[in-house]
């Protein structure tokens, strides 16, 4: 098929390296003309495993333009893939949805029958609310006959998007009619995951739902691996134990420093101030939200017991959110190195990928090339991102330090290689 995709962020630009892995003709629409320059010579703008693999092997298949309705006019099918930031009081900014949804509508004037879908993260009742009676006006078409509907919520998570992508546990399809549906059907035939039909709405909570579960896990273990700590008991093994339970299962059952990234809490967020429109409370759902930052704090007052902060060197291991990626939206470490500095310790960070969009934050604090350079002289580190380099670290590493006290916010170091670590739940 002939596809465009409107956003070339993580979601967009995955999804759009993926259908043309797929053999799909695929060109990708963006504001930002540096993005796109960077992708038309095969080079990723994010940092992500085999998108760059993806781009130089789909030359031929994948484009990227800053003319929305050029790329509308040259395909049948559109995603629209933007941002849905918070907002101050946790709902969802929708202006990028809405001016996509506009100039969808606009480029399919006097055209035939086109399929929008809405791949964007929005709340409940936004397609059908939102997006189609904007469409509807700026196209002047009618939905169902002029245009086709859907929407097909992302799970991908980034490190492992483009993979994700490619083999997703399931395909989420929301439709407008059958029509739609079947047209989106058609597009990931050849996908070997299980297909979910439904409604519009029902597919946009499915994605909501499935990562208030998520994030909520992650809470939850984070709250009994403390507990496991002040047992002397060891987290780890009790997550193995619990997690060969077929109703719970593994994953998601890593206690530390707590979850961040642009999806669980900004989506949980969103979840919660939807429902109180619609008249629910989400009792749960708040103390998840609020034991993820009571989390981060706990490995300062960690620290604070062996340590005062005041004017000493603390040496951050790991700045992205998580592994192999170079996002550091609410990562844990935003919070901490604020945390940090009002205790008036100085910084030295180090991180294989994130270091410059960490620094867009926090300018003035030290970076360090390496792990070591970044430990050496240092009073106190914390590891705060799993990244395999530190799993090889060895107490050589830290031979440099003043003090050694170290603090493990994602259970990385090996107990055979580093000896004298503290974890936070463990």
């Amino acid at each position: 098929m002939d596809i465009s995709i409107i956003g070339a962020g993580y979601v967009g630009l995955c999804s759009a390296a993926g259908l043309a892995l797929k053999g799909n003709k695929v060109i990708c629409a963006d504001v930002d003309p540096k993005k796109i320059e960077k992708i038309n010579t095969g080079e990723p703008p994010i940092e992500e495993p085999g998108l760059k693999e993806a781009l130089d092997s789909t030359r031929d298949k994948l484009t990227a333009t800053t003319d929305i309705n050029d790329a509308v006019l040259r395909s049948s099918v559109t995603f629209i893939c933007v941002g849905t930031p918070s907002t101050d009081d946790g709902s969802i900014d929708l202006s990028f949805v809405k001016a996509a949804s506009e100039a969808v509508g606009k480029a399919l004037r006097g055209r035939g029958y086109h399929l929008v879908v809405v791949k964007s993260t929005v709340v409940p009742g936004t397609t059908e609310d939102t997006v189609l009676p904007i469409i509807e006006k700026s196209s002047e078409k009618r939905a169902g006959a002029g245009f086709g509907l859907c929407t097909n919520p992302e799970f991908l998570r980034e490190g492992s998007a483009l993979e994700d992508f490619l083999n997703p546990d399931r395909i989420v399809i929301g439709e407008f009619d059958r029509k739609a549906g079947d047209a989106l059907a058609k597009l990931y035939q050849n996908f070997n995951s299980p297909v979910v039909r439904t409604g519009l709405k029902t597919a946009e909570m499915i994605k909501y739902a499935s990562n208030a579960f998520l994030a909520s896990k992650i809470s939850l273990i984070n709250e009994i691996g403390n507990i496991c700590k002040s047992l002397g008991v060891d987290a780890y093994t009790v997550a193995e134990g619990v997690g060969y339970d077929k109703r719970i299962g593994r994953a998601f059952l890593n206690a530390g420093v707590g979850f961040g990234g642009s999806c669980f809490s900004k989506d949980v967020l969103a979840l919660t101030h939807k429902a109180k429109e619609t008249g629910n409370t989400t009792p749960i759902l708040d103390e998840v939200i609020k034991a993820n930052k009571e989390q981060r704090k706990r490995i300062i007052e960690l620290l604070k017991k062996k340590i005062t902060l005041k004017s000493r060197r603390i040496s951050i291991l790991g700045l992205a959110f998580k592994e192999g990626t170079g996002d550091v939206r609410d990562s844990p470490a935003v919070d901490i190195v604020r945390y940090l500095l009002l205790e008036g310790a100085s910084v030295v960070a180090y991180d294989p990928k994130a270091t410059d969009n960490f620094r867009k934050i926090f300018p003035d604090i030290n970076y360090a090339e390496t792990a070591r350079q970044a430990i050496d002289r240092s009073d106190a580190c914390l590891v705060l991102t799993s990244w395999d380099e530190f799993r090889s670290m060895q107490d050589a590493d830290f031979e440099g330090m003043k003090s050694k006290i170290i603090i493990e916010g994602r259970h990385v170091l090996d107990t055979n290689r580093v000896t004298g670590f503290e974890g936070i739940c463990w």
